[in-house]
């Protein structure tokens, strides 16, 4: 019993391992895009420190919730950034070979570069499955 009580009170003394991990430098809102400025680094226990996405990784992308300074970002939190807004305005691009025809149209959804994203085209009021291109920009998805 008295082992058992000097084993438990070593443990209790040993020093904890701590990993230096990269956290969040300020809280970051969603929508946000992340920066190389916005890391630093802090020693933290493995659990915790398990899973942390490297600053170089997450720079550019997107939060997808708020996030608070001091915390690692997983994968989970981050996106691809989104170019398309829900309800904004956008054109809408078909092309065939040489022929391009535009519209203006709403966005029906969020979507990041190359995602699909449906579109309401304003002239016809007809729904649209289109890819985003760049901001602002969608592209029809020909059947």
């Amino acid at each position: 019993m008295i082992a058992h009580l000097v084993l438990l009170a070593t443990a209790a003394l040993a020093p904890l391992t701590t990993i230096d991990t990269p956290v969040l430098a300020r809280t970051v809102e969603k929508g946000e895009r992340l920066g190389a400025a916005d890391f630093t680094s802090a020693p933290l226990p493995p659990a915790a420190a398990r899973g942390a996405t490297p600053s170089q990784e997450a720079a550019g992308q997107e939060a997808t919730r708020r996030l608070s300074a001091g915390s690692p970002v997983r994968a989970k939190d981050i996106a691809a950034p989104r170019i398309v807004r829900r309800g904004e305005a956008v054109t809408i691009a078909l092309s065939s070979g040489a022929l391009r025809i535009t519209a203006g149209g709403r966005a029906l959804g969020d979507a990041a570069q190359g995602e699909a994203v449906r579109v309401v085209n304003l002239s016809t009021n007809r729904t649209l499955d289109a890819v985003a291109d760049r901001p602002g920009q969608v592209r029809v998805i020909l059947p």
